[in-house]
């Protein structure tokens, strides 16, 4: 059960929190490097977290942003180093400091890894009206280049085997330095998995993370983890789990590495738990004893056995490859391989080798939160050029003098005509039922003509049928176009029974087409709009 969040509502209880996580974050059994020699990790400037400003901080750009909040690339105004600020979102203050950032401080001012993202400092914001004189919390990183998902989609990227081989190996060294403090990341997906130009991949974003012990074997949620990288135990309900959650997420990431894509892309637990049994095989006796007993087990009913398809799917993988896979992808969490042996796999050490990290390749910055951006961009720019050439396509609007001798032009209220404001044509003669003219409204005794037989462009028009008078000025019964198979939900009335032909009609200044008719609406009185207003 997790713990109840902190209730604060100002910095300094955060910051209270913070300093008082030292103390209850879960102990290493080694004692942490003290210098960058030892493990590659720079020891931390500022121990006394919450004590300086954000301002000692220049923000740059946006660079991410989740239900966390938002992130910075940022320069540090002292020292000019590159930092990234993570701004706490404070939204649901009455819950008090959110208890992601809680267990995010506890875990990473504890972990000391090269493949563990460093936390150096917590700074806080003056309260202002601009903050709704609360004042913010930032945690300061260490600043990435890149992280996994946002580098994987640059145009044109293909990693090569000995690229992939590091990233997967500096991967498998940041969890096992966390699986043997007892720590479960649970949430492992590309977009948390970090990567700088000096090639190094650190582990990232640890508000899911949670310390476990043997002695305290409390029940955990299963709502962790990024669906498509979700193991199937957790979507069976599992409460009771270990470090393999994480193995098969880091197996998930092997095979997209190779394969160039995600390889379980469910929309919804149920298609997710589908789409893992057609790939690595239905649950049995054989390989998987304890399905059965998981929580929504009974939920997930099968109309058919699959056999494992690892192999048959992922033939391109070399065989060592494949087996790795094997090892990583297991149904039964108790067979999953471990992060310390996955890095003794032959894999590993068949050529060709990991590169050393400092080989990699050097790109320009790439985070996931970008490359949406860019794509979000390019896609209104498609829209927008699509518009534009569907507008040069469109005939010109009708020139005054084809407007009606009096009258505005007036669409019923609620209905929006075709794009750009155009005129549809109208149809032959004889259409819209017998007769070529229409009675006004009704309002108080008064008629008042529409205009029949007119040319609109080139095509003439034979008018409307008559009118039912219900639709008045005074709210009056209901009446009925009596050819018009168009139905508004105007209280009291209905536009009904277009018979000669198409069954499409269009609305002032704009109509749809459907087969090789076109209808319009032209020319409602102001009174006919402030009837149906009042209506």
């Amino acid at each position: 059960m997790a713990p109840e969040p902190a209730r604060a509502s100002a910095p300094s209880a955060a910051v209270d929190a913070a300093r008082d996580a030292e103390q209850r974050a879960p102990r290493s059994p080694a004692p942490a490097p003290s210098s960058a020699n030892d493990d590659g990790v720079r020891p931390r400037r500022y121990d006394n977290w919450g004590a300086r400003s954000v301002e000692c901080y220049e923000k740059l750009e946006q660079i991410g942003e989740g239900t966390y909040g938002q992130v910075y690339m940022a320069r540090c105004k002292e020292t000019m180093d590159i930092v990234a600020l993570k701004k706490i979102r404070m939204d649901n203050e009455k819950e008090g400091f959110p208890i992601t950032a809680i267990r995010e401080i506890k875990i990473l001012k504890k972990l000391r890894h090269r493949n563990v993202v460093d936390l150096k400092e917590i700074v806080t914001s003056k309260a202002s009206a601009s903050n709704g004189h609360k004042g913010s919390i930032y945690l300061v990183f260490e600043y990435m280049d890149h992280d996994l998902t946002g580098l994987a989609e640059r145009p044109g990227m293909k990693f090569s085997v000995p690229q992939i081989k590091c990233y997967m190996k500096q991967l498998l060294m940041g969890l096992h330095y966390c699986h043997n403090n007892n720590i479960l990341h649970r949430d492992i997906k590309g977009s948390n998995l970090l990567i700088n130009n000096n090639g190094v991949l650190k582990l990232a974003d640890f508000g899911l993370a949670k310390p476990i012990t043997n002695e305290n074997a409390q029940p955990l949620t299963n709502r962790v983890i990024t669906l498509w990288y979700r193991p199937p135990e957790l979507l069976l309900g599992a409460t009771q789990y270990g470090p393999s959650v994480d193995m098969w997420s880091a197996g998930c990431i092997f095979a997209e590495l190779i394969h160039g894509k995600p390889i379980l892309p469910g929309k919804s637990e149920m298609e997710q738990m589908d789409i893992i049994f057609k790939l690595c095989g239905s649950p049995t006796p054989e390989n998987w004893p304890d399905a059965d007993k998981l929580p929504y087990a009974k939920h997930f009913t099968q109309k058919k056995t699959y056999p494992r398809r690892l192999r048959e799917v992922f033939s391109q993988f070399t065989p060592s490859a494949k087996d790795l896979l094997e090892k990583f992808l297991t149904l039964d969490p108790a067979k999953r391989i471990s992060a310390k042996d996955a890095l003794m796999h032959d894999w590993f050490w068949e050529v060709p080798k990991p590169c050393e990290p400092e080989d990699l390749p050097r790109y320009e910055p790439s985070h996931e939160y970008q490359t949406k951006k860019r794509r979000q961009e390019a896609k209104r720019a498609e829209q927008q050029n699509k518009r534009q050439r569907m507008d040069g396509h469109r005939p010109p609007p009708p020139m005054d003098d084809q407007k009606p001798a009096s009258g505005p032009d007036v669409r019923p209220r609620g209905h929006a005509g075709p794009p750009g404001g155009m005129r549809p044509g109208m149809p032959p003669s004889g259409r819209y039922g017998a007769g070529g003219s229409a009675s006004g409204w009704s309002s108080g005794g008064q008629q008042k003509q529409s205009y029949a037989q007119r040319s609109i462009g080139r095509q003439p028009t034979s008018g409307y049928g008559s009118i039912g008078g219900g639709m008045n000025r005074l709210g009056g019964s209901g009446g009925s176009y009596s050819n018009l198979n168009i139905t508004t939900g105007t209280s009291g009335g209905s536009y009904s029974g277009y018979r000669g032909g198409s069954k499409t009609a269009g609305w002032a200044g704009g109509g749809q087409k459907a087969g090789s008719q076109k209808a319009g609406w032209a020319n409602v009185s102001k009174d006919a709009k402030d009837g149906e207003r009042r209506n």
